[in-house]
């Protein structure tokens, strides 16, 4: 465990140290998710690509029970560890995995046995189904290894192993990248290709985990041995945060699930189109979420040690770096948008589509990083009822209405303007709950740490 990185170093140095790696980690996931689209997408079958477009929301449920344990895990972690706490991590990392691993299987079965009904319920059309049924079937095959890496990702950063972490991820996004064009093009799988790539990676990932785990048993504070396993004092812990932070990805699906069978009316181009400006627009999104996501174990390390100044500290540098991040990346976006959607496929109405549904979404770029450095920071400490309201807002009870207006009263245009209006009106939602823990919260427990 690292230590000197939440106890020694400057912010900046601190945050960046843990930030980066998972940037970078964040960096090779985002090509290894359009790799899918882009290796499909030379196919020149608008077929095919729609129906990774219509899958990846029922994909993100698997990334979504991840979270689950990973973040509410990982937040308990780096807590009990700014407590001065070393052997709970241990029995919190071991209920993690575990957890994920039923999870995970039961989560499959419900994939396998429920697949037609899953299938209507996207909006796959007759053009689409059968592609759709192949690429959902091998990722169910597979969904335990996808929980398990996106959790122990999460898990492994929370004792300071940023670089770790970023290792993991990079090893099974790396070996995805170079398996798509042989399984999808050179074997001409098309879609069950793409599927089986995704689940070798995540099987290398979590294989590299459990190896550090090993490797370091004297050293790391985690543990997955059974005998770890505690329920009592540490499912409320996990599940309080994890929840809310897995309902976000949840809803996430739903809502693009939604949009998605919303989009269908409009024809298979429009779902295309869609989902290669999805794709596209993640490189923004994610460089911001990743340096979120790093600022977390800083975060919940200074609030677990009681000192709210430099929290607020660790907020504000990794609010002002996100948001030139999403600036920076917005500009760029714009004046490119031509050749940045023709890279994921050669078809005159989806580019064109396309242009117009990106510049949208990039309207909320430089301002929708600040949102999940709060959303990070009220997981990191413990705030389960803010975590969970900005949580359902994105993706929830701002998003869904606004996606079933805009439809009803402006057709696609409605539908392409949806998800920045959410992102607007979700950092609103996060400033607000901010400013009253900010004036409730933290001035009580400052008062209560000089009483003590």
């Amino acid at each position: 465990m690292n230590r000197d990185v939440f106890e020694k170093y400057p912010i900046p140095k601190a945050v960046m140290t843990l930030a980066l790696p998972t940037m970078l980690s964040m960096l090779v996931t985002i090509f290894y998710n359009m790799a899918d689209t882009f290796f499909v997408g030379q196919t020149n079958d608008a077929n095919q690509v729609a129906a990774v477009s219509l899958t990846t929301p029922v994909f993100l449920i698997f990334m979504a029970v991840g979270n689950m344990f990973g973040i509410g895990g990982s937040t308990m972690i780096s807590r009990l560890l700014g407590q001065g706490n070393n052997e709970k991590p241990k029995n919190v990392s071991a209920f993690c995995f575990y957890g994920c691993i039923i999870s995970g299987f039961v989560l499959s079965l419900i994939y396998l046995i429920f697949m037609p009904q899953i299938l209507s319920i996207i909006g796959t059309s007759e053009n689409t189904y059968e592609f759709s049924r192949e690429y959902l079937t091998y990722i169910a095959y597979g969904g335990i290894f996808v929980v398990l890496s996106n959790a122990m990702g999460n898990i492994v950063r929370s004792e300071g192993a940023a670089k770790i972490s970023m290792a993991g991820m990079m090893i099974g996004t790396v070996a995805n990248i170079v398996l798509d064009p042989v399984m999808i093009l050179a074997l001409d799988m098309g879609v069950a290709g793409a599927a089986i790539a995704t689940i070798i990676g995540n099987i290398l990932s979590v294989v590299f985990y459990l190896g550090y785990i090993i490797r370091n048993k004297e050293k790391t504070v985690l543990s997955f041995m059974p005998s770890d396993v505690r329920i009592s004092g540490i499912i409320g812990g996990v599940l309080s945060i994890g929840l809310p932070a897995s309902l976000n990805n949840i809803l996430m699906s739903c809502s693009n699930i939604l949009l998605n069978v919303f989009l269908s009316d409009y024809g298979d181009v429009p779902v295309a189109a869609m989902g290669v400006a999805m794709k596209a627009n993640m490189l923004v999104v994610m460089l911001q979420l990743g340096l979120a996501m790093g600022m977390q174990p800083l975060a919940g390390y200074c609030y677990g040690a009681a000192n709210y100044s430099k929290l607020k500290s660790v907020m504000k540098f990794s609010a002002l770096c996100n948001f030139i991040i999403g600036s920076c990346m917005t500009a760029i976006y714009i004046f490119a948008s031509r050749p940045i959607v023709g890279i994921f496929i050669d078809d005159a109405e989806v580019i064109r589509n396309g242009i117009t549904m990106l510049n949208a979404l990039m309207i909320s770029g430089p301002l929708i990083g600040i949102m999940f450095v709060f959303s990070f920071t009220f997981q990191a400490m413990g705030k389960a009822i803010p975590s969970l309201i900005l949580s359902v807002s994105r993706q929830g009870f701002v998003f869904l209405p606004v996606l079933i207006v805009g439809n009803m009263l402006f057709g696609l245009e409605g539908l392409i303007y949806a998800q920045p209006c959410a992102d607007i009106a979700s950092l609103l939602i996060a400033l607000t709950m901010f400013m009253i823990i900010n004036n409730r919260s933290f001035k009580n427990e400052e008062k209560e740490a000089v009483k003590a």
